[in-house]
C-alpha cells in the first residue's frame, strides 16, 4: 500500500500548478519563435543586420542587436542597450530636421569615422576625424547632409557639426544612410549609429563604447549590412521594414 504524501509536499503541488495556471510565461519561453529578423518585410538583402528596437515612439531607450545570417537562419552576434532621440522616434519619412527624433525604417551603412583610430578588424570604410572635419545639416548648402573638411562658404558653422568637438561620442560611430543617398531638404542630416552619452540624442542612435567597438569589428562590408530602427508594435514597427 502506497504511504500518503507529506502534506507539504501535496500543498506544494496545489500552488505549483496554481502559479502555472495564473502566471506568463517565462522570458525564455516567450522569446521561443522565430529571430526578429526573419520576421521583418525586408533586411537589406545581405547576410548582416543590425536592429535598433524601442518598446514604444516615445521611448529614449531600447536595445540594438547585431546578426548574422547563417546557414539560412539569423544568428543573433550581440546586444546591448540603446539610446534614442531625446523626443523619441518618428516614421523616417516623416521626419522634421531639429526635432530630436530618431528616424524608423532600414538604411544602409555608407561608412564609418570616427575621432580615435579605427578599432582592431574593422574592415568597413573608416575616415579619421580631424580638425577641419564637418557635417554640414545647413538646408541652403551643397553640401547638405555630407562629410566636408573644411566648412565650404554655403554653410553656416551654425548650421553644422564640427566632428571633433563631440570627443568620445564621436570616438567610433557609422553613419546611418538616413536621408543620405539623395537628400531632401529639411528632413535632416547627420544621423549616426554612435557611442553614448549621459543621456538621449538629437536623433541618432546610440550604444556604449565597447559594443561600438564590437560592432565595427564584426560588420563586413562584403555581407551588405543594414541597420533597421523601429519599435516593437505598432505604425513604426521593426517587423514592417
Amino acid at each position: 500500500m502506497r504511504r500518503p504524501r507529506p502534506v507539504t509536499a501535496v500543498l506544494a503541488a496545489v500552488l505549483a500548478s496554481v502559479l502555472a495556471a495564473v502566471l506568463p510565461p517565462s522570458p525564455a519561453a516567450a522569446g521561443d519563435g522565430p529571430p526578429l529578423p526573419a520576421r521583418m518585410a525586408r533586411t537589406g538583402g545581405g547576410t548582416q543586420l543590425i536592429t535598433a528596437e524601442a518598446p514604444g515612439a516615445r521611448s529614449t531607450t531600447g536595445t540594438v542587436s547585431w546578426w548574422d545570417r547563417r546557414g539560412g537562419r539569423w544568428v543573433r552576434v550581440g546586444s546591448t542597450a540603446a539610446r534614442f532621440g531625446a523626443n523619441g522616434l518618428v516614421e523616417g519619412g516623416r521626419r522634421r530636421q531639429g526635432t530630436s527624433t530618431t528616424p524608423t525604417g532600414l538604411y544602409r551603412l555608407p561608412y564609418a569615422f570616427g575621432i580615435d583610430a579605427a578599432p582592431p578588424g574593422t574592415d568597413v570604410r573608416y575616415r579619421r576625424v580631424t580638425r577641419d572635419s564637418w557635417w554640414c545639416q545647413d538646408n541652403r548648402s551643397r553640401a547638405y547632409n555630407r562629410w566636408v573638411e573644411g566648412l565650404p562658404r554655403d554653410c553656416r558653422a551654425s548650421e553644422a557639426e564640427h566632428l571633433v568637438t563631440y570627443g568620445r561620442r564621436y570616438a567610433h560611430a557609422l553613419v546611418i544612410g538616413f536621408n543620405y543617398a539623395r537628400p531632401v531638404r529639411g528632413r535632416g542630416a547627420g544621423i549616426f549609429l554612435h557611442v553614448a552619452g549621459r543621456g538621449p540624442t538629437a536623433g541618432c542612435v546610440a550604444v556604449p563604447a565597447r559594443a561600438m567597438r564590437r560592432i565595427l569589428a564584426w560588420a563586413d562590408p562584403a555581407r551588405r549590412p543594414h541597420i533597421a530602427i523601429g519599435t516593437v508594435s505598432g505604425p513604426t514597427a521593426l517587423t514592417r521594414y
